[in-house]
C-alpha cells in the first residue's frame, strides 16, 4: 500500500508537467508561461522514475509498452537530437516483426483450412457458418472504412509538420488487370522476399485446399507439420513483442523528436473513431441479425455478459471462449454446433478485428498523405482480411498484420507505431466485439439449422462436461 503512494506522489507531478505539455502544443498556455519550463521538465522526469518503479512491480508488457511510450513522448519533446536517434530501435523491432508474417499466415491459413476438412461431415451447418463469417465481416469492413473517411482522424499531421514529414508520392494508378494480376504470386519465395502478403495469402490458401483433398495417409503428416510451424511462429512473436516496449519508445521519441505532439492527437482521435464505429456495428448489425434471428436478447445479453466483460478486460479472445461456449449453450445452442461454430469463428469471424484494421490501415495512409481511392482502400482492407485469418491467439497480431500490409502498399510504419501507443485501449474493444460477433454467430447458425432450443434452461449442471475443442 505504501509504495502505491510512493508511486501516486510521483505520477501527480508528471501528470501536471504532460498537461501542461499539451498545453503548450495546443497554444492553451494559461499557467505555463508563469513557471520556468525545467520545473515541468523535472516533474515530468521525477514521475517517469515513479511510474518505471510501479511498472516494475506488476511486469506487464502492456504497463511497460506504456511507459516506454510516454518516455518516448518525453524524450522527444525534451531532447530531439537525442530522441530521432533512437529510430534504430523501431527500425530493428520492425525488422523482426517482418519476419514473422509470411510463415505465420502461410501456418495458421493451412491449419485452418486443412485442418477442417470435417466440413464434409459437418456439410450444411459448416457452409452457412462461413457465409455468415464473411458477410458480417464485410459489413464491419465498411463500416470501418466509412467511419475513418467521415473523421479523417489521420488527416493533417503532414500538413502540420511540414517539411519535417518524410516525402512519400501517391501509388502509380494501377489499371483491374494490374490488379488482379497482383493478387496471384508467380514465385512463392519471390512473393515472401518482397512482402507480398497477399500472394502468400493466396497461395496458402489454395495449398490449404489442395492438402484437404489429399488422401488422410499423405495428409496427416504435412499438416502436422503446418500445426507445428503454426505453434512456433507463435512463440517466436511472443519473443519478439518482449522487444515492443522498445521499438514503441524509439518510434515515439523519433516521431515527437521530428514532428512535434500532432500526430498523438490524431490516435486519440482515431480512438474515439473506433470506439463510435465498433457501437454502430453491435447496433446497426449485430442487433438486426439477433432480432431477424428471433435469439431471446435478454437471455443472450445475460449470457454473454460474463464472456464479453473477461475479453474486455484481459484483451484475450481465448480467455473468454470456454466461458462463452458455456453461456451459449446455456441459453439453447446444441453443444455440437457451439463445438465447430465458435472455434471456427475465432479465424474467421473476427469483427472488431476487421473493423479496426480497416480504421488503422486507412489511417496510417492519412497521417501520411497518400491519398488512396476507393478502390485501393478495398484492396488493402481485403488483404487484411485475409490475412488476419487464424491468428486470433497471437499477441498483437493486428500490428503485425498491419506493419506487414502497409509496408506492401508503399506506405511508412511510423503511423503505425502512433497507433500501437494507444492499442491497448483499442484492443479491450475490439477483443470484446470479436467474442460478442461468435457469441451471436453460434445462435445464428443454430436456429438456421432449426436446432435452437428457445425454452431451454439450461445444461444439467450434474453432467461432465465434454471437452470443446479450441482452435
Amino acid at each position: 500500500m505504501k509504495s502505491r503512494y510512493a508511486v501516486l506522489f510521483f505520477l501527480l507531478p508528471f501528470i501536471a508537467g504532460l498537461i501542461i505539455l499539451l498545453l503548450n502544443a495546443t497554444g492553451l498556455q494559461p499557467i505555463a508561461g508563469t513557471l520556468p519550463p525545467t520545473l515541468w521538465q523535472a516533474a515530468r522526469w521525477l514521475g517517469l522514475m515513479g511510474l518505471a518503479f510501479f511498472v516494475a512491480r506488476r511486469g506487464s508488457l502492456t504497463l511497460w509498452i506504456v511507459f516506454n511510450m510516454l518516455v518516448g513522448i518525453a524524450l522527444g519533446h525534451d531532447s530531439p537530437e537525442v530522441a530521432m536517434s533512437l529510430k534504430v530501435l523501431s527500425d530493428a523491432f520492425l525488422r523482426l516483426v517482418k519476419t514473422i508474417i509470411a510463415p505465420l499466415v502461410f501456418a495458421t491459413l493451412v491449419v485452418g483450412i486443412a485442418g477442417h476438412s470435417d466440413l464434409k461431415q459437418v456439410g450444411r451447418m459448416g457452409l452457412k457458418a462461413l457465409v455468415y463469417f464473411e458477410i458480417v465481416t464485410t459489413f464491419a469492413l465498411f463500416i470501418g472504412l466509412a467511419a475513418i473517411n467521415l473523421t479523417e482522424a489521420g488527416v493533417g499531421i503532414t500538413q502540420k509538420i511540414g517539411a519535417a514529414a518524410d516525402k512519400l508520392q501517391a501509388a502509380a494508378p494501377q489499371t483491374a488487370a494490374d490488379i488482379i494480376l497482383h493478387i496471384f504470386p508467380e514465385n512463392i519465395a519471390k512473393s515472401v522476399a518482397e512482402g507480398q502478403v497477399l500472394q502468400v495469402v493466396i497461395f496458402a490458401i489454395i495449398f490449404g485446399i489442395g492438402l484437404a483433398m489429399t488422401p488422410e495417409r499423405h495428409r496427416r503428416p504435412m499438416l502436422s507439420w503446418t500445426e507445428g510451424l503454426s505453434e512456433v511462429m507463435f512463440k517466436f512473436t511472443n519473443v519478439v513483442m518482449f522487444f515492443a516496449p522498445l521499438g514503441v519508445g524509439g518510434a515515439l521519441a523519433y516521431t515527437v523528436g521530428k514532428m512535434g505532439l500532432d500526430p498523438l492527437f490524431n490516435a486519440f482521435k482515431l480512438l474515439l473513431t473506433l470506439y463510435g464505429a465498433l457501437i454502430a456495428f453491435v447496433l446497426l448489425i449485430l442487433l438486426p441479425v439477433a432480432l431477424i434471428a428471433r435469439i431471446p436478447l435478454r437471455r443472450f445479453i445475460q449470457a454473454i455478459a460474463e464472456p464479453v466483460s473477461i475479453a474486455f478486460a484481459t484483451t484475450s479472445s481465448e480467455a473468454a471462449l470456454p466461458r462463452a461456449m458455456e453461456a451459449m449453450e446455456s441459453i439453447g445452442v446444441p453443444r455440437r454446433i457451439v463445438a465447430f461454430v465458435m472455434p471456427t469463428g475465432y479465424s474467421f469471424n473476427l469483427d472488431g478485428t476487421t473493423l479496426y484494421l480497416s480504421l488503422a490501415a486507412v489511417f496510417v495512409a492519412q497521417a501520411a498523405g497518400v491519398p488512396l481511392t476507393f478502390g485501393q482502400q478495398l484492396l488493402m482492407v481485403f488483404t487484411l482480411m485475409l490475412t488476419s485469418k487464424g491468428v486470433a491467439g497471437v499477441p498483437r497480431a493486428s500490428l503485425v498484420i498491419l506493419l506487414a500490409t502497409v509496408a506492401s502498399f508503399n506506405l511508412p510504419d511510423w503511423p503505425v507505431f502512433v497507433i500501437l501507443g494507444i492499442d491497448a485501449l483499442m484492443d479491450m474493444a475490439r477483443t470484446a466485439v470479436n467474442v460478442l460477433g461468435n457469441c451471436l454467430a453460434s445462435a445464428v447458425v443454430a436456429r438456421w439449422e432449426g436446432e435452437f432450443v428457445d425454452n431451454y434452461h439450461g445444461p444439467d449442471p450434474t453432467a461432465v462436461p465434454a471437452e470443446l475443442p479450441v482452435h
